[in-house]
C-alpha cells in the first residue's frame, strides 16, 4: 500500500538520512518522476530511461523498488489516490454547526484544490491511466468505486439524499460527472478552473434532492 509520502523527494546536497529513509525517498522521487514523465509524454511513450533522467536515479535503484514500468505506474495510481483522498479526509472533520451540504462543499473545495495543485499527478490519475493497459484500468475502476463510497458516506447524512430512490447510484452518476469535468480540464491545461467546481457540484446535488 502506498501513501502520499511516496511523493516526497530526497533532499538535494548533503543529508543525514538513514539507509531506509534514503530508499523511501528515492522511491518517492521515482514515483514523482514517473508521474511527471507520463503527464508530459503519455504512458505509451514514457520509458524507464526518461524517469531516470528526470530524477537522476540509477537504473539499478529503479529495479530495487519496481519490477518494471507498469508496476511503478500502478504504484503512482495508488499513491495519487491516497494523496487526493487525504484532501477529502482532512476537511471531513467534526460536524460542528455546519450543515451536511456545507461540509460537503468544504470537502469538495479541498479536493478540487488538491487536484489543481498537483495537476501532473492528477492528469496521470484521470487521463493517462486508461492507456496503461488492463491492470491500470482495473485499478482506476477500483479507486473510482472508493470515491463513490466516500461521496455517498458524506451525502447520506442529508435526509433529502437518503430519500432518493437509489442514492448510491446517484453518487455514481455524480462521481462520473466529476471525473469527466476533471479530465477535460486537465487535457485542456486548465487545471486552475477546477477550483471553481465545488459550488456547482453542490448545486447539482441539491437539485437532485429537489427533483
Amino acid at each position: 500500500m502506498s501513501d502520499s509520502r511516496d511523493f516526497e523527494a530526497l533532499p538535494r546536497g548533503r543529508h543525514r538520512l538513514s539507509r531506509e529513509e534514503v530508499r523511501a525517498s528515492q522511491r518517492g522521487r521515482l514515483l514523482l518522476g514517473m508521474a511527471e514523465v507520463v503527464a508530459e509524454k503519455g504512458y505509451v511513450r514514457a520509458t524507464v530511461a526518461d524517469v531516470l533522467k528526470k530524477v537522476h536515479v540509477s537504473r539499478e535503484t529503479f529495479y530495487q523498488h519496481f519490477a518494471d514500468k507498469e508496476q511503478c505506474f500502478l504504484t503512482v495510481l495508488d499513491s495519487a489516490s491516497t494523496l487526493f483522498a487525504g484532501a477529502l479526509a482532512e476537511q471531513a472533520g467534526p460536524e460542528g454547526t455546519a450543515s451536511v451540504m456545507e461540509r460537503f462543499e468544504r470537502v469538495l473545495t479541498a479536493y478540487f484544490a488538491a487536484l489543481a495543485g498537483e495537476a501532473a499527478i492528477a492528469r496521470v490519475f484521470f487521463v493517462e491511466c486508461y492507456s496503461a493497459g488492463p491492470a491500470a484500468q482495473r485499478k482506476r475502476v477500483e479507486i473510482a468505486d472508493r470515491f463513490v463510497e466516500l461521496l455517498d458516506a458524506a451525502l447520506v447524512l442529508e435526509p433529502g439524499w437518503r430519500k432518493l430512490p437509489d442514492h448510491r447510484f446517484a453518487c455514481r452518476i455524480l462521481a462520473g460527472g466529476i471525473s469527466s469535468l476533471v479530465a477535460n480540464a486537465l487535457i485542456a491545461d486548465r487545471a486552475e478552473e477546477l477550483r471553481s467546481l465545488a459550488p456547482k457540484v453542490v448545486e447539482l446535488a441539491n437539485h437532485l434532492m429537489r427533483a
